[in-house]
């Protein structure tokens, strides 16, 4: 038996905090990704892995050591850490002359591999290399992607899904302007994926809305596709599923028209007329007749008075 798989009963209240923080949630914490070197990484490998680091901290976990595996071959080392470190995201470098400068992306559902892509880097541009200024730790980024390919191709358009999940950060209620300062962009053009990174400078344009500038700021990648390691439809789609707590609930007897109008229908019991009260005009008093045929009968005349 596995020993992360057995039941554990905390002993303290930290024991309690960190369990309670592993468990099931309506709102899912940000999720985390585990940077691993492989056994034969080389400078430029490591240098990505550092950079990407910097990039996605603070949720990003960076392994120091060399770890001798092939995910393609074997994902249980993979598993393994993601239940250790509490990650469901990864990426993997490794280097060999089959597949030089060799990267692995991927994700976890339920601490099991589920989507996993090879990438090669052909070319790379580190932060250290471009002397600009640096946007701060934990800046959420704005990504861009552009290329008919991310739409068309089923493999590129599960790699746009898997670098958003990677690159997208903590979910914020509100944003500020002042904080769209980092641009993730990607483009997939002539079988290459080109990732570039950009800081939003603000400058001032004599009008409320300022004018836009990008300065590149690093990481830069040029990066070609490999082999591939897609879940099925029908576990990407359990994958998807969303509690039942979280769907909105439907709003009964409300409709739109083309215009965006909203109409609501309201259900009354059935009313009886003759009881409404009216406005009292003379033109709609009950004449004696009326009011005869309403009451049965003749009423007695009254005897005149002696």
């Amino acid at each position: 038996m596995d020993p992360l798989d057995r039941v554990v009963k905390p002993k303290t209240k930290r024991a309690k905090r960190f369990l309670e923080k592993r468990e099931p949630k309506l709102n899912e914490n940000t999720k985390n990704a585990m940077l691993i070197r492989g056994g034969n990484a080389n400078l430029t490998v490591t240098a990505v892995l550092k950079d990407i680091y910097a990039v996605k901290k603070p949720f990003a976990v960076l392994y120091k050591k060399k770890n001798i595996t092939r995910p393609f071959e074997d994902q249980t080392s993979l598993e393994f850490f993601s239940k250790k470190s509490d990650c469901s995201l990864f990426l993997f470098g490794s280097h060999n002359k089959k597949r030089p400068n060799n990267l692995i992306i991927g994700r976890m559902f339920d601490y099991h591999v589920l989507d996993m892509i090879e990438l090669g880097v052909e070319k790379f541009v580190s932060l250290k290399d471009v002397k600009n200024s640096k946007c701060p730790e934990g800046t959420k980024p704005m990504l861009i992607f552009a290329g008919d390919m991310f739409d068309v191709n089923e493999e590129y358009r599960r790699l746009k899904s898997l670098l958003i999940d990677f690159f997208r950060g903590p979910t914020v209620p509100s944003i500020r302007l002042a904080g769209l300062e980092y641009i993730l962009h990607f483009t997939a053009v002539d079988g290459k994926i080109y990732m570039r990174s950009y800081k939003v400078l603000l400058k001032k344009s004599g009008c409320k809305i300022p004018r836009i500038e990008l300065e590149e700021m690093g990481p830069s990648l040029d990066l070609v596709m490999r082999r591939t390691h897609l879940a099925s439809d029908d576990l990407y789609k359990l994958s998807l599923k969303q509690p039942k707590a979280l769907k909105p609930k439907k709003k009964k007897n409300i409709s739109h028209d083309v215009f965006g109008t909203t109409y609501g229908r309201i259900h009354m019991q059935k009313q009886d007329l003759s009881k409404l009260q009216t406005r009292k005009m003379k033109g709609l008093k009950k004449r004696p007749a009326e009011k005869l045929a309403e009451d049965g009968g003749a009423t007695p005349k009254k005897s005149k008075s002696a």
